[in-house]
């Protein structure tokens, strides 16, 4: 496994902007899977992987919505304390510059299910792999 897809919309920084994206995908049927937004003063980068990538970029394209995809990391690490310190540590090791990330643990709470753009996903994954973490599918990008 490569990565998974990720969309970013920029959106204004206004009021409404990201309901306007949530609404365009539930009238579409699209689901939302895992979602974060970075802003600044004048605007913001909304971040999301849904159960119908292709989908999503279309619909939103169709409506004006400035989109782009980018291959992410997703990983499955224990719910607990240093499980994410030992991921970043062990890419600190090994020069890999981590742009952003973004978590959130499913409805058994056990394990975290993180997002992680690096700078390089080749040496991620080779990273990941070195030190035993999980890799997580597209379709296991959920809280289900």
């Amino acid at each position: 496994m490569a990565g998974i897809k990720q969309i970013s919309v920029f959106l204004a920084n206004k009021r409404g902007r990201i309901a306007d994206v949530t609404s365009l995908l539930a009238e579409n049927n699209i689901d939302i899977r895992a979602l974060s937004i970075a802003d600044t003063e004048s605007y913001g980068a909304l971040r999301m992987i849904t159960d119908d990538n292709e989908k999503a970029v279309r619909v939103l394209k169709e409506a004006n919505f400035v989109t782009k995809i980018n291959t992410v990391l997703a990983i499955e690490v224990p719910n607990a304390p240093g499980s994410l310190a030992k991921v970043l540590s062990a890419f600190e090791d090994d020069g890999i510059s981590v742009e952003y990330i973004y978590a959130f643990v499913g409805r058994q709470g056990v394990n975290a299910r993180v997002i992680i753009r690096v700078n390089d996903n080749e040496k991620g994954l080779a990273t990941l792999n070195r030190i035993g973490v999980t890799l997580v599918s597209e379709e296991d990008v959920d809280i289900k």
